[in-house]
């Protein structure tokens, strides 16, 4: 039984720049709960994707992971429209969050510099959202998921899917003012749910299936200035 392969680049082939903040729909957990009960009442279940993007890192590969206002930590997605489809979902919410807008003003040298150095790829083609690797239910208006749907509950209110997502060699990340963007190693998600949470502790587990192969090292346009990788940060 052979593995299922999965391409990675070089954390040197990608450029981060900054962009303008992306406040929470919400001010607190209560009042985020209390939003998705609402949305139960109206449309039922919820439906939310999130995107497993894997870098490599001197030989290791390492997922890229949100970290919010210093707070918790979170996979870029987001919820889905009750019309989209996990795949086309996904990827509106990865432009949402980390795609450079169209009408963006790209001031400072530093987001010059970075839009010069790398091509842009074009939206469609930024993100290839490949397999569903994990699925999540949250079975009451509460914050607990569970990686199965508990025998007495008839109507779980939410269902959370992770997507395996292969990046392009060359890209630009517009990471949001409020935000960092980590490049965390797997090894520090196992057995850690301490610190990241009983979902980012499977990780490790669920990406066991892949044999992850190296893609070749990007090289920038030769009249592109150096730039220095800013944006993701690796753990001490």
């Amino acid at each position: 039984m052979t593995k299922d392969v999965h391409k990675i680049h070089s954390l040197s082939g990608y450029t981060f720049i900054t962009r303008e903040s992306l406040p929470e729909e919400d001010s607190s957990v209560t009042a985020r709960l209390r939003r998705l009960e609402t949305q139960f009442e109206e449309s039922g279940i919820r439906r939310s994707v999130e995107a497993i993007m894997l870098v490599d890192v001197h030989g290791f590969p390492h997922v890229l992971v949100l970290q919010v206002a210093n707070a918790f930590y979170k996979l870029p997605g987001g919820y889905l429209d009750p019309s989209e489809s996990d795949a086309d979902g996904l990827i509106t919410r990865l432009n949402e969050q980390l795609g450079i807008p169209p009408d963006a003003n790209l001031t400072t040298k530093e987001n010059k510099e970075s839009k010069k150095a790398h091509v842009i790829t074009p939206l469609s083609q930024s993100w290839e959202v490949r397999d569903c690797v994990s699925t999540w239910w949250r079975p009451n208006f509460d914050t607990f998921f569970y990686p199965y749907i508990p025998a007495h509950i008839s109507q779980p209110k939410e269902c959370k899917k992770f997507y395996l997502v292969e990046l392009p060699p060359n890209k630009t990340f517009a990471v949001p003012a409020n935000m960092k963007l980590h490049g965390i190693p797997i090894c520090e998600f196992y057995d850690n749910a301490a610190r990241y949470g009983p979902q980012f502790a499977g990780i490790p587990y669920i990406l066991s299936k892949y044999t992850f192969v190296k893609g070749a090292i990007p090289k920038a346009p030769e009249d592109a200035p150096p730039v220095p990788i800013k944006g993701v940060f690796l753990p001490e």
